[in-house]
């Protein structure tokens, strides 16, 4: 018990009296459940009170306790007891509360390191009456002062973004760096549902969030990409993921106050990850390439070897066009305009090996100002694109330059080779890839360069000459 009424103590609340039991055994009740540690002494210093958690620091039980006058003699050492005593007992002439550490003495003998917040308890006529003292061991007390710290510094000064989401998925909780990184104000974005925030990835963030809300933490951290809303428009990002379940202490079964979400950005470090396994992937596809085609007997079909290699991965279809004979122009002094006649295409229908075509020598009906024509005459890559038109426009616009109609993607290389224009290597992307970008045009040039040896050496054992 905490107050020892029934061995006849006084105490601040007064002597019972009919009616009055009730209130101290609530009284008794709210001690006894206390997560502190706490003792009480009156004006001349005897204990009148003593909860649970006191007697589980210290063994001593309320029954031993309530009475003494006191520490010394049984809770602190004889030495230490007056300083003890005075230090607790000032807080009666002091305002508010004083903390205070010094070491107490358990039943068993041991010796407890502990920190105590005293104040005094006033009297009806608002004098002082006595002191309340709660204590805790110091390194229970250390731990939730780190707790806290800790808190305090993951929202405020953390170097990657933490963010508290509430039972129904939406923030709570935002530090300093995960403002940033959604790009809005840490108090605008507080009760805002995640799809807002974020124009894709929302639903495979939410069903994390869903997840570890029913089940727990992820054994390992998650890599997401989304994409932002901000001012200057989307931003596409990669931010690796840690999940934790929250749940209250205070319940008798875990009940779930939400998800702590914490994530640093690593976009940066996976593109180049990417960039460097497609390095890889390109390279080792140049090297079987040169492999295949040094087997074969025809130039012209290693050629098509080098072509069927670089398409792996890099695009969806592929045409290769020479350079026709450009008659003189009737009273012009030099040749006419320039011809392409088709050698070479992927299938139009399912996936397959590219076909040599273009027996007869028939030009391609390529219009004026077409991307092929237009890298011959330059002699360098054309990059060319449907732009954000419908699917119907963009197959005609595919369809009007020769091209198969799910085109929207095109990058032009020439083929070049002691010094002439052997023609054009045409690759083409559909709807769901990317547009062709600075690395891609670099390994198309690379596979054009080679693609022109190739088709060199079949003039020269044919004994045709390039014009």
């Amino acid at each position: 018990m905490s107050a020892s009424r029934r061995s006849g103590t006084t105490d601040e609340l007064g002597p019972d009296e009919p009616g009055e039991s009730g209130g101290s055994d609530l009284l008794a009740a709210l001690l006894d459940g206390m997560d502190a540690a706490l003792c009480a002494f009156d004006a001349d210093g005897v204990v009148t009170h003593w909860n649970r958690e006191a007697e589980r620091i210290l063994g001593w039980t309320a029954a031993e306790a309530v009475g003494r006058h006191g520490f010394a003699g049984w809770a602190v050492r004889s030495a230490d007891a007056e300083e003890v005593q005075a230090r607790l007992m000032s807080a009666m002439r002091a305002p508010g509360r004083q903390v205070h550490e010094f070491a107490l003495v358990t039943k068993g003998g041991g010796r407890v390191l502990v920190r105590t917040q005293s104040a005094a308890v006033r009297g009806p006529d608002g004098k002082p009456a006595g002191v309340y003292c709660a204590f805790s061991e110091v390194h229970a007390q250390i731990d939730l002062e780190r707790s806290i710290a800790l808190s305090e510094a993951l929202f405020e000064d953390a170097s990657w973004g933490v963010v508290l989401v509430d039972a129904d998925l939406r923030p709570a909780v935002v530090n300093a760096h995960a403002a940033r990184a959604l790009g809005v104000g840490r108090t605008s974005v507080l009760g805002r549902p995640l799809g807002e925030l974020l124009a894709q990835g929302v639903e495979e963030l939410e069903a994390a969030l869903t997840h570890v809300l029913a089940e727990g933490a992820p054994p390992a951290p998650a890599e997401m990409w989304v994409s932002v809303r901000g001012p200057q428009g989307e931003r596409r990002r990669c931010w690796r993921s840690g999940f934790l379940r929250l749940a209250s202490p205070l319940a008798e079964e875990p009940v779930p106050l939400g998800v702590g979400w914490l994530f640093e950005d690593v976009t940066e470090a996976k593109q180049g990850e990417q960039e460097a396994a497609l390095l890889r992937f390109r390279t080792n596809q140049l090297h079987r390439a040169a492999r295949a085609a040094a087997e074969c007997e025809d130039p012209a079909e290693a050629a098509i070897v080098h072509l069927d290699f670089a398409l792996a991965g890099f695009a969806d279809h592929a045409l290769v066009d020479r350079v026709a004979d450009r008659p003189r122009a009737e009273g012009a002094d030099g040749p006419g305009p320039v011809r392409l006649v088709r050698l070479a295409a992927t299938p139009a229908g399912a996936p397959g090996p590219s076909l040599l075509t273009g027996a007869a020598g028939l030009p391609v009906r390529y219009p004026e100002g077409h991307p092929a024509l237009q890298c011959v005459e330059r002699g360098g890559t054309v990059r060319a694109d449907a732009g954000s038109v419908s699917a119907e426009r963009a197959r005609e616009w595919a369809l009007e330059r020769q091209w198969p109609g799910d085109a929207v993607h095109a990058l032009c290389a020439v083929l070049r080779s002691r010094g002439r224009t052997l023609g054009v290597v045409t690759f083409l992307r559909g709807s769901g890839r990317n547009r062709f970008e600075r690395p891609d045009t670099a390994y198309a040039e690379d596979v054009s360069a080679r693609i022109a040896t190739a088709l060199d050496l079949a003039d020269t054992t044919r004994g045709r000459t390039p014009q």
